[in-house]
């Protein structure tokens, strides 16, 4: 037989959902199955519905019990009715259209109510359709809610009809329901799940370090680098492929301007002429300093500072966090190259493209500006 939840077990679904539980765990507390949490979760992505105000005078849950008791002791309509201080043709529609006196179930028609309510308020983006296009738009660029959100508001103050929160955003790509942005745009996401995840915090393996010989830790950089009060000073790391492909990622502190490097291999005579040239090519406001972590690939970095006079800082081991503006940036290019992607497809062009997707797009952390605006008023960018 189906099993059937109560408004409280499913709220009770959402909840373990938002805060990490699998489908496993969460069929076992609620002595259901995997594949049918899965699919509660299915149709609205993930994110628990809002719960609908229901008039006192339609009937609640519990009358629906009383009424399913009634009718399993054999009572009439009219005494049911009675008993709730009902009127009896209340009752008497209520039972046959919920399958008759010797099939009704409370809870079911408890759900099909809910269903049947009309909903109180249209789907913003399918009345809006010039905000619709907007968002749209923007998703096909890989902006995220947030920063569509942010950046409507500051780019166009005055018209009202083009405002919309993140999650108005997200609920529409997310509830199958909802029919204005199809949910297979979520592959434009940053996470491109089904369903939506509470926040998980797991541990992967660790990565061996090395000894950087005359290396300068993290712990000795200026204060004005640690409070990004200028342009200039970066982070940087590498993203690996399949097929030993990598890339580098460098990432200004203060504008989050990004610029990401074809590499013939992730030694450090290849990593160190690629850093090199790069640095080279660019204004000297912009060749301060540059933090990495302790991998084989920068152990010429005396090398490197001489030719360029970019001092070179390692983090501490195991520490990813002590650069974690060049960690989240190889998240967003992670959407352009998946993991078990050969990165040695890609030319130098298509790669500077994404990076001037990334240098486009507003962040919140800079007030939804984006970071080619936060470095062009700085200093002028040579090609």
């Amino acid at each position: 037989m189906r099993r059937t939840f109560t408004a409280e077990e499913k709220a009770s679904v959402f909840e373990l959902w938002k805060n990490g539980t699998g489908f496993s765990e969460i069929a076992n507390i609620l002595g259901s199955k995997p594949g049918t949490i899965f699919t509660m979760l299915r149709d609205t992505g993930g994110i628990k519905p809002h719960e609908r105000k229901r008039a006192v005078a339609h009937l609640t849950l519990s009358e629906r019990e009383e009424i399913r008791a009634g009718l399993s002791a054999k009572m009439s309509i009219r005494a049911i009715a009675t008993a709730l201080n009902r009127s009896p043709s209340t009752i008497s529609r209520e039972v046959q259209r919920n399958r008759g006196r010797h099939y009704y179930k409370a809870v079911d028609a408890n759900n099909r109510a809910n269903r049947m309510a009309k909903r109180p308020k249209p789907c913003l983006l399918d009345q809006n359709l010039p905000l619709r296009k907007l968002v749209l738009e923007k998703l096909e660029m890989k902006w995220s809610p947030e920063q569509i959100s942010g950046w409507l508001r500051r780019t166009k103050p005055r018209q009202k009809t083009l405002r919309i929160s993140p999650e108005t955003i997200y609920k529409t790509l997310y509830f199958r329901s909802r029919e204005a942005l199809h949910h297979l745009n979520i592959q434009h996401l940053r996470r491109s799940h089904s369903l939506r995840h509470g926040r998980r915090h797991t541990r992967k393996g660790e990565r061996g370090t090395i000894n950087i010989v005359n290396g300068t830790p993290i712990h000795e950089r200026s204060r004005n680098i640690d409070n990004r009060c200028s342009l200039g000073h970066w982070e940087g790391d590498l993203v690996s492929g399949t097929k030993n492909s990598h890339i580098a990622t460098l990432v200004d502190r203060k504008s989050r301007y990004t610029i990401i490097l074809r590499l013939r291999g992730k030694d450090s005579v290849s990593v160190n002429q690629a850093l090199t040239d790069k640095f080279l090519s660019l204004p000297s406001e912009l060749r301060k300093s540059l933090t990495w972590d302790r991998g084989m690939e920068l152990a010429r970095h005396l090398e490197f500072t001489v030719s360029t006079g970019v001092k070179v800082y390692f983090c501490d081991p195991q520490s990813p966090w002590q650069r974690g503006t060049n960690e989240n940036t190889n998240g967003l290019i992670r959407q352009y190259f998946p993991k078990k992607t050969c990165l040695a497809q890609y030319t130098q062009h298509e790669l500077d493209l994404v990076a001037a997707q990334l240098n486009n797009r507003p962040r919140k952390t800079l007030k939804f500006k984006t970071p080619k605006e936060i470095i062009e008023r700085g200093v002028a960018l040579t090609d």
